[in-house]
């Protein structure tokens, strides 16, 4: 008699940009990531807490902030991105503010918001950087599993209370560096 083959679940996923309606999950979806893994964040929880709406509606505007949902769940996922403002920086943009809820991890959402962030870049970028905490190792295999690549440690980047944080520096190339030519 042949045994069962346990199949995997299926999750269905859908990903979006946050708009000016979405404000309100938004805003306590981030805070619950800053308050409950705030050595993942460069800003935190007291920072953002008491912020009017209208600062929450103009981040939405002035940054790509993308939501995800499993299922038929709420707001469970986020990972905002930008470009970088210095004009001999604008070549790069920056995955910043990604998290998931507890609940909604392992399901492939992390993963897809990675995709959804890269190919919005793809056509504005060369380069999509971010940080992570170095002790936070599923990121950093998440982050990997996407085609980025470790370039550096910065040791001490971010201090909660008294306790230092180390983060890993990481890159996705979307375009290859063209070398100049040698001159004679």
């Amino acid at each position: 008699m042949a045994k069962p083959i346990a199949l995997p679940p299926t999750f269905s996923i859908k990903i979006r940009r946050l708009e000016a309606r979405d404000t309100a999950d938004y805003r306590d979806l981030r805070l619950e990531g800053l308050k409950a893994h705030p050595e993942a964040f460069a800003s935190s929880w007291e920072h953002e807490v008491d912020k009017p709406t209208s600062w929450w509606e103009e981040r939405l505007k002035t940054n790509t902030v993308f939501g995800g949902w499993v299922n038929s769940s709420p707001l469970v996922g986020l990972a905002g991105f930008r470009v970088q403002d210095g004009v001999k920086l604008q070549h790069k943009g920056v995955l910043w503010g990604m998290y998931v809820r507890p609940e909604a991890r392992g399901t492939g959402l992390a993963a897809a918001l990675v995709n959804q962030v890269v190919e919005h870049a793809r056509p504005l970028v060369e380069d999509v950087c971010l940080t992570v905490v170095a002790s936070n190792a599923a990121a950093h295999r998440l982050y990997g599993a996407a085609g980025f690549e470790e370039y550096g440690l910065e040791r001490r980047a971010l201090k909660v209370g008294s306790e230092y944080y180390d983060e890993l520096l990481m890159v996705l190339q979307l375009r290859p560096r063209i070398e100049p030519a040698p001159r004679d």
